[in-house]
């Protein structure tokens, strides 16, 4: 029996850390490229500097909150009803701790190798090509999603590991994991709240003056926000990008092993998902490897290629592992549903976010009538977009749970991030394409260089909502997954227990549910509305009281916009935090275990409309835009353009700060109700403490 355990979970901790030295080799390997312009070099400082400061000012701020959560999770494990509960006690503290650590440094390695790529980026471009800039480019955000999968996975496993070989029980492991999903969720919430607040202020309002007031081009040297704009792509696409997926990789796997536990199943079924994840890990190391090796002229080809060779090769790995390691062949088909799922997702994504479809190009045809049309469509586009990517997991979901019920549904969602390696390597790609062109245009390059680099970015628009509709369809499965974890570990103390709708603290947690989402969003969008308001300002009054900067014979003060989005985002990223994490207490205090079920299941259906809404709405204003500036419709400067900018301005907050953080939002709740369960067990709720008062009047 034992070594059936430990050489499963050995094989898998040898991927990881294959995976690590070779995200090393690629570090190093990028970071040795020689640049060779001292202009490209400056400016990639700037932006280096002010990317890792951020990340250094905002984990200062989260790190008293992982100390304190962890704290009180070991101190409730030494109250005696709560002893063995799900993710408490010092040992879940020890695992969130290390979740934590876990995403924060997935996403720092890959902020500091965005910041080196970039400029590579652009003298690849210069020098090479279309070829040259994607293999680096590529090469960057492979760095960013290999570790994202090998420090998810190696965490995972090595706690695994550890606690099976003290205790020899192989459910040992599964009760206090739940702890180490809650600490990357944390470290996930804060740096997408954080970095999509930096992001958004510092773009919205280098575009509001810089391009619609000053008239001047994106990127331009002498908007004073323009290097803050270009440091934001970094905080937010790939530092909190990177938290984010560790987060989704680690809770699709958690959930699906709490579910084996849950439902009896054997020891295969909880090693199972953490094979194919193993599997996918390498796989995603060979797609990498294999793209890296040619030179391509069409960056869209190259990026599709490189994940379809990855899934190909999970698709072999999950029919062999369900034949001749399970035994049963049922459950392959979960995990190859739970991949076509996600390719479904991303297929809606870039139908209605490409350029190359229908919906953008309407946007962009409606931005000739004026900047109210262009959002009317935008809107439009956005609310079709959620019945094709619903209808891809409702199919998912059914067909998941005909093969292998409540299991099957948690196997789904690890098949559609088991490839996070590359899935996470085609969309943090973009961002750095998106640099190397503001680099270019900053530097003053010849003209084809940005063309390759708009070309990479539009790309990159793309890819960037495929990899948002991936963590939405991931998160629907896996919140799906631990809700019914939810109620199995409730019915293990109150076994009568159910979510029946004539119950009114049912109703009254779906409504309250279903308005979080609601009220996160608009905390976030507000947020950015304020740091943005500080930044428009910020640049007026540079451009007034120099008006030496727009001649181009004053440098601006970058770094005080630098610091005015730095400051804005950690000041704002606090409250949505404390409302994610304060709600599920709260409601579970007030209405039960029943209300705290309805809140997750009303909180689940609102955050996932919203999310796809948010998320391909933001896209396509954005990719409208850049359809109108590749000349059509007036090109730039014409009203068409500056009505597109409008709609992009307003979707940027939509689908780089709100609208990635209904993912983690839902999945945080749920962890959390899952560790409250045995504290709500004990109590009795405020509800009925009301009910029994008013009754005895």
């Amino acid at each position: 029996m034992e070594k059936s355990i430990y050489l499963p979970l050995a094989i898998v901790a040898v991927a990881a850390v294959v995976t690590l030295c070779y995200v090393f080799v690629l570090f190093r390997k990028i970071s040795r490229m020689q640049i060779g312009d001292k202009r490209v070099e400056e400016l990639q400082n700037y932006i280096h500097s002010g990317a890792m400061t951020f990340l250094v000012r905002e984990y200062k701020i989260i790190i008293p909150f992982v100390l304190g959560v962890g704290v009180l999770l070991a101190v409730l494990g030494f109250i005696p009803a709560l002893q063995g509960a799900e993710g408490i006690g010092w040992q879940a503290a020890i695992c969130f701790v290390i979740g934590a650590c876990f995403s924060a440094i997935a996403g720092w390695i890959g902020m500091a190798i965005a910041t080196k790529a970039n400029a590579r980026t652009a003298i690849k471009a210069k020098e090479e090509g279309m070829s040259g800039a994607l293999k680096v480019a590529f090469g960057g955000g492979s760095v960013l999603g290999l570790s994202v999968a090998g420090f998810g996975l190696l965490g995972l496993v090595g706690i695994f590991l550890v606690v099976y070989l003290i205790t020899k029980d192989v459910h040992a492991p599964v009760q206090i994991l739940t702890g180490y999903s809650l600490g990357c969720s944390l470290i996930a919430l804060f740096a997408r709240v954080g970095g999509g607040i930096y992001t958004k202020a510092a773009d919205v309002g280098a575009d509001l003056v810089g391009k619609l007031e000053a008239g001047i081009p994106e990127d331009d040297p002498r908007n004073p926000a323009t290097i803050a704009d270009n440091v934001g792509d970094n905080v937010g696409d790939i530092a909190g990008m990177g938290s984010d997926l560790t987060e989704s990789y680690v809770g699709s796997i958690i959930s699906c092993i709490t579910m084996a536990l849950f439902t009896g199943l054997s020891a295969k079924h909880i090693l199972f998902p953490i094979l194919i994840c193993g599997v996918g890990i390498l796989a995603s190391v060979i797609s990498v490897t294999i793209v890296r090796a040619r030179k391509w002229a069409d960056p869209h080809k190259a990026l599709n290629i490189a994940t379809y060779i990855a899934t190909a090769l999970v698709v072999v790995a999950a029919v062999a592992l369900s034949i001749f390691y399970l035994k049963d062949y049922k459950f392959m088909f979960c995990v190859i549903v739970g991949l076509a799922a996600g390719i479904g997702v991303g297929f809606v994504a870039e139908l209605y976010t490409s350029d190359a479809f229908k919906s953008v190009k309407d946007i962009a045809k409606e931005s000739q009538t004026g900047h109210g049309t262009n959002i009317i469509a935008g809107l439009g586009v956005g609310m079709k977009s959620t019945w094709l990517t619903i209808a891809c997991l409702v199919i998912a979901i059914a067909f998941a749970y005909f093969f292998g019920g409540a299991y099957g549904i948690a196997l789904a969602a690890v098949g559609m991030l088991c490839t996070v390696g590359i899935t996470v390597s085609v969309d943090g790609y973009g961002p750095i394409a998106d640099n190397a062109g503001g680099i270019a245009e900053m530097a003053g390059m010849p003209s084809q260089v940005r063309g390759i680099t708009d070309k990479l970015d539009a790309v990159g628009n793309t890819t960037a909502a495929i990899g948002k509709g991936f963590c939405i369809g991931s998160a629907t499965l896996t919140s799906l997954a631990f809700i019914v974890s939810f109620i199995e570990a409730v019915k293990i103390h109150v076994p009568t227990f159910s979510i029946e709708l004539n119950d009114p603290c049912v109703l009254v947690g779906l409504l309250i549910g279903a308005m979080l989402p609601y009220l996160f969003s608009a905390m976030t969008i507000g947020s950015v509305g304020r740091a943005a308001n500080k930044m428009v300002e910020e640049v007026r009054s540079q451009f007034e009281n120099d008006p030496a900067i727009l001649e181009g014979k004053s440098v601006p003060n970058y770094n005080r916009c630098i610091d005015i989005s730095t400051r804005a985002s950690l000041r704002e990223m606090i409250a949505p935090g404390l409302l994610a994490i304060l709600a599920p207490a709260v409601v579970g205090i007030v209405l039960g275990a029943a209300g705290l079920g309805g809140m997750l299941i009303g909180g689940l259906v609102s955050a996932i409309m919203l999310a796809v809404f948010m998320a391909n709405a933001g896209g396509a204003w954005d990719n409208a835009k850049k359809y109108v500036e590749a000349g059509n419709f007036g090109g730039k400067g014409s009203e068409t353009h500056k009505a597109a900018i409008t709609g992009d301005t307003v979707g940027d907050p939509l689908k780089d700060t709100a609208g990635p953080a209904m993912d983690i939002l839902i999945k945080l709740m749920s962890v959390i109700s899952l560790i409250l369960v045995p504290v709500l067990v004990e109590l009795t709720p405020l509800w009925d403490v009301i009910v029994k008062f008013f009754a005895g009047l």
